[in-house]
């Protein structure tokens, strides 16, 4: 089985980034422990910070990996173009957060994405990558 991980715009910085809200590991550093839990899976990763890249490595993915796993950031809840690129795939996206979105700010209650989405998982942490992996199986 073959997933792709999307993380979108400033979860190149987790670690060092609120620490309090998204911990203190890198994603990197947590990639390769997922990876090695995961044995049955290959796990690929992909970050931008660039809506549309995000939006291309999603068209680029589509039947080409059985799973995507996507942390769209903050465009979660202002990006309809990423939301469409989500609902004109056929390869099926389960939406990850970190944080417990709707503990937070009103507007990050919102998800564009959800709808489009065979699943949501948010405020678990890192471990929520996890949890969307193992949806798959």
């Amino acid at each position: 089985m073959q997933i792709l991980i999307i993380n979108g715009p400033n979860l190149n910085l987790l670690g060092r980034r609120e620490p309090d809200v998204y911990g203190d590991k890198s994603f990197e550093d947590y990639l390769q422990e997922l990876r090695k839990k995961n044995l049955k899976a290959i796990v690929e990763y992909f970050q931008s910070n660039v809506e549309g890249e995000i939006i291309n490595e999603l068209h680029r993915a589509d039947k080409k990996v059985d799973g995507i796993i996507l942390n769209a950031g903050a465009y979660t809840h202002t990006s309809l173009a990423i939301a469409d690129a989500v609902a004109a795939i056929s390869t099926p996206v389960v939406e990850v957060h970190i944080s417990n979105i709707f503990a937070r700010e009103d507007y990050r209650h919102v998800s564009y994405l959800g709808r489009h989405c065979k699943g949501s998982v948010s405020g678990f942490g890192l471990k929520g990558y996890e949890i969307a992996l193992q949806s798959f199986f």
